[in-house]
């Protein structure tokens, strides 16, 4: 990764000054046969898009001026006042990639991913996307932006833009500006923008095919693209299209050394120093044939039909004789993910002032998670009676029993409920049903086009309107109709025949509706014994459909309209309009939470904002003791939303260079974000949180804040009143409930940010740059859904307008306690904050050593200070510096060595210790030692053909290890966190570049 600021030609790859074009109309281009037959076929029929013929602007001497992220005005030195680091193609093709959040989690800058491959198969929607996060500020912080404009998100609600749908052969550069760039761009810069340049002037044909699989046999990697182009021999205009497939194959956590689960003795001792032990197996509690609770204890049913004593570990805690359930046997490490790529982009010269461009982008992505069965508790079906299940029925006055109860369990049942009829409580693992997970296909299509060029001597515009759409079809498994199990659960002998097949010794559902809408009982008894017509009924497959659309329409005009003594003022100012709506719907049965999960209602919005902004850079002083050039730059935004008003951002920066080899760049800038779609307007959606009450154990004479607010609830006091204390049974701490909602009387948030860079490129040393970037993000008003403990704590004995999102029990209700929680509810509020600050490095060389050239980059970041707010007007601050994932130290180092026609190049990166922050142990008491990754290419060209091997984690370098359920920290089923460290260990690949 270069250093920033001093691209030189590096950004000017393909130019063409405009002195080369010649007048006509006849497009004819310079190109291969082959390339000819391939353009014809994937891109003639689409049009051109954008590529440098005149994206440039240009002097009368034909010198380029060059427009570098960050600033709309463009400079003959391609010079950014903000920390700008660059990944070229020539770095992503060395790191044999599928997608470039896989290098861009490389550098130091960049957090850990809200979505990746390895840390999205748990989740119910979005799972395998691709996400990119600067400084650990949430991926909603991050813009991401393609050829400089806005590109659709690919989760829906949000603006996180799903890297999958980049074509990773076709990317030129990637640029990342850290640091609020709102004025320059607009809304979601907070943390900063990953501007990704596609490749441009692009002539003939480049073909590649790759191969990989790690050392495990898995994670099976294929990947073909192809890229072609030409320019037309009179040099006024240009056509490139690209196709790209590539197939990313399962990695079962099973074969990663998580082959069952297991607890850190940590969790179960309370001991720090027991974190990194293990016990194994510990398996789930929720076992194939079901565990049924009795009077005298808990049943489970053998696989002869034999009621035994539920053992969850085996009687001896090794797996022997277990019932439990072994539910790493069936997670996925890595998600499988499929992807086909297509962009075209081409531009034609009106005239020698005047071009049109269009860029078309399309992909489709698959992918599909996969995780253990439902666990199925019977409070799932039965909430009324908290999970009791009537085994006895009274039928035509008479009592019946379900006879597919065995007769060891219903010999222990007894009534629990005062009805005056046994029943049962019963946990089982719906291992008949199948595991659960989902399939995805997601279609993402992107159209841009507009104009550009020179309007008078020294000034030039661009024109562009784009629309963007992401749809999403998704199936999951696993799940079942609640409804239609829990009919399925009261049965009876079927002595009258009333089902009418003649079988009077036949099981069948007592509701006669039930029957005749295709009830079969189902027989939870063991292991595989509810049959295929029960599986029939209760089955519940899900749905998903998702629908986002982005639309932009925008200009600018720049130049230099005058001059100081120290140079021309440069200025723009230009408009932007947007659009954005998104549509969630989920199936039926899951928006009323009916298959056993929590409710998901469907989500619909939408916003557009009015923009105008501008620009200048101001020289100052030029040519003078201790100032060869100091200059200010100065930006401001205006945006009129339709859902939170006018916002304003605003960036100053200057830049001095005390000497022809020193540069130093300070900023300081405003940026905004708008609440997004979910946060504005997501429905209640229900959840089941684990709080603790802090009212239990509060008396009628104990004394104290928090005793008098608990005991001005009348459920409260009525539940003291009774018992002397505020008490809770089982049912009230399983029967806690919850809403997460969007609001949308949000407001923006605002994030100051403050940078302060050097560059330094020694005479002495032409071939050393060195810089360094001191950064200070601090985000207000931040949107949050307020932490649910949180308000419980402050509702009682603090503010007590956290009270408005709880609602208790006003008496009893079934089995649950008067004054006991009914809802705690977390609505998004403006009430966070988020704070960083640290220091960038980085040192780039490149020269001849030996018969060679030699080439490396260091990349270090420093994080001084961190942390959230969780609710900014109480001022405690929640520290994540040092912690997994944000450690204190990270850095990168990639070296090259090219020797003719033979190339190797090197990665190798460094993430230092980090701390677990947890409530069992506080933050900073047990630490996970530091972690160090190397990776390697080699390659060589033959005539057209490049051919390359190389190995990722080539030491099989191990993450910190973690219990198979992330108790304490990490990634569910992944043994580590496998969202910051390797999870899958050393890997091969091998492939052929042929270029034509």
């Amino acid at each position: 990764m270069p250093a920033r600021r001093l691209h030189g030609t590096g950004l000017a790859r393909g130019r063409e000054s405009l002195d080369q074009h010649t007048t006509g109309v006849n497009l004819m281009f310079k190109r291969t046969k082959l390339a000819t037959c391939l353009l014809v076929a994937f891109g003639g029929g689409i049009g051109f898009s954008a590529s440098p013929v005149l994206a440039q602007s240009a002097t009368s001497a034909g010198t380029e001026r060059i427009e570098v992220t960050g600033s709309r005005l463009r400079s003959l030195e391609g010079e950014s006042s903000s920390p700008v680091q660059v990944v070229t193609g020539e770095e992503i093709a060395k790191a044999g990639i599928v997608n470039v959040q896989e290098l861009l989690t490389k550098n130091p800058t960049v957090g850990t991913p809200g979505y990746s491959r390895t840390n999205s198969n748990f989740a119910t929607a979005s799972a395998g996307v691709a996400t990119v996060d600067l400084r650990n500020l949430g991926s909603d912080r991050t813009l991401v932006l393609v050829n400089g404009r806005r590109f659709v998100a690919g989760v829906p609600g949000s603006s996180s833009v799903d890297l999958n749908t980049i074509p990773t052969e076709f990317i030129e550069r990637v640029e990342i500006l850290t640091g609020g760039a709102s004025a320059t761009y607009g809304s979601d810069a907070v943390a900063g923008v990953v501007n990704i340049i596609l490749k441009k002037n692009f002539q003939g044909l480049s073909v590649n095919a790759q191969h990989g699989v790690s050392e495990k046999g898995d994670d099976r990697k294929d990947v073909f693209s192809m890229t072609m182009g030409a320019n037309s021999e009179n040099g006024r205009g240009n056509i490139m299209a690209h196709i790209g497939f590539s197939d990313q194959g399962p990695v079962m956590a099973r074969d990663h050394g998580m082959p069952f689960d297991n607890i850190s003795d940590g969790y179960l001792s309370g001991d720090p120093a027991d974190v990194f032990k293990f016990s194994g197996p510990f398996y789930s509690g929720y076992g194939s044939s079901g565990r049924f609770y009795g009077d005298n204890g808990s049943y489970t049913v053998d696989a002869n039909g034999n009621v035994v004593p539920w053992s969850t570990n085996g009687p001896a805690g090794d797996g022997v004789g277990a019932y439990g359930y072994n539910r790493q046997n069936d997670r996925c490490l890595a998600i499988p993910t499929k992807r086909f790529v297509f962009a075209t982009q081409g531009e034609y010269a009106i005239d020698d002032n005047h071009s049109a461009w269009l860029e078309a982008n399309y992909a489709q992505t698959q992918t599909k998670s996969r995780i253990e069965p439902f666990p199925l508790g019977s409070e799932d079906l039965f909430p009324s009676t908290a999970g009791q299940v009537p085994a006895e029925f009274l039928v035509n006055g008479q009592v019946v029993v379900n006879p597919l109860i065995p007769a060891g369990i219903l010999a222990d049942l007894v009534d629990t409920d005062g009805d005056g009829l046994r029943d049962y409580y019963f946990t089982r693992r719906l291992s008949d049903v199948g595991n659960r997970g989902n399939k995805a296909d997601r279609d993402t299509f992107r159209i841009a086009t507009g104009l550009r060029g020179s309007i008078f001597d020294g000034w030039d515009y661009d024109t562009y309107v784009s629309y963007g759409a992401t749809k999403e079809s998704q199936i999951s498994s696993g799940q079942v109709n609640v409804l239609n199990f829990a009919q399925a659960l009261q049965a009876m002998t079927d002595v009258d025949d009333v089902d009418g097949d003649g079988n009077t010794t036949e099981a069948v559902c007592i509701s006669a509706d039930a029957r005749a809408q295709g009830c079969v009982p189902a027989n939870i008894f063991g292991a595989g014994n509810i049959s295929a017509d029960a599986l029939k009924y209760i089955l519940a497959p899900g749905m998903l459909s998702t629908f986002t659309s982005q639309k932009l329409a925008g200009g600018v005009i720049r130049g230099e309209p005058f001059a100081l003594p120290a140079g021309k003022v440069g200025v723009a100012a230009g408009f932007e309009w947007r659009e954005e709506y998104a549509r969630t719907e989920f199936d039926a049965l899951q928006q009323a939470g009916l298959n056993a999960g929590n409710a998901i209602p469907r989500t619909e919005g939408s916003f557009s904002v009015r923009e105008l902004f501008a620009e200048t850079r101001i020289p100052l002083v030029k040519d003078q003791i201790l100032a060869k050039s100091l200059s200010l730059n100065a930006a401001i935004r205006s945006s009129d939303y339709s859902t939170v008003g006018r916002t304003f951002s605003w960036t100053t920066g200057l830049e001095w260079a005390p000497t022809r080899d020193l540069r130093v760049c300070a900023t300081k800038a405003l940026a905004v974000r708008a609440p997004n779609i979910n946060e504005l307007y997501s429905p209640l959606s229900q959840t089941y949180p684990s709080v603790q009450d802090p009212c239990v154990g509060v008396t009628a004479t104990s004394t104290g804040a928090r005793d008098d607010a608990c005991r001005a609830d009348p459920g409260v006091a009525a539940n003291i009143a009774a018992n002397g204390s505020f008490t809770l049974n089982q049912s009230d701490a399983q029967g806690v409930s919850g809403y997460d909602s969007g609001n949308p009387n949000l407001k923006e948030e605002t994030g100051k940010t403050w940078t302060l860079g050097l560059v330094y490129a020694p005479s002495a040393l032409k071939s050393v740059i060195f810089t360094a970037d001191y950064f200070r993000v601090k985000i207000e008003d931040a949107i949050t859904n307020v932490d649910r403990q949180t308000s419980l704590n402050q509702c009682y004995g603090g503010d007590t307008s956290f009270c408005q999102f709880i609602v208790r029990r006003p008496a009893n209700i079934g089995a649950n306690s008067a004054g006991s929680l009914e809802f705690v509810n977390a609505p998004a509020t403006n009430s966070g904050g988020l704070f960083t600050s640290g220091v960038d490095l980085t040192v780039s060389y490149s020269d001849r050593v030996g018969p060679g050239r030699l080439s490396g980059r260091l990349a270090y970041t420093y994080l001084d200070d961190g942390y959230v707010l969780p609710v900014a007007s109480l001022g405690v601050k929640d520290p994540f510096v040092g912690e997994i994932g944000a450690a204190r130290d990270r850095a990168a180092l990639s070296l090259g060595y090219t020797y003719k026609d033979f190339a190797i190049n090197t990665t190798t990166t460094y993430i230092g210790k980090s701390y677990l922050d947890d409530q069992l142990f506080g933050r900073g008491v047990v630490s996970v030692p530091s972690y160090t990754q190397f990776d390697f290419q080699a390659s060589y060209t033959y005539g057209k053909a490049t051919w390359y091997f190389g190995m990722d984690n080539a030491f099989n370098a191990k993450g910190a290890k973690t219990d198979s359920n992330a108790l304490l920290w990490g990634t569910t089923g992944a043994g580590t966190a496998a969202d910051v460290y390797d999870a899958i260990g050393r890997r091969y690949y091998a492939g052929v570049r042929f270029d034509l």
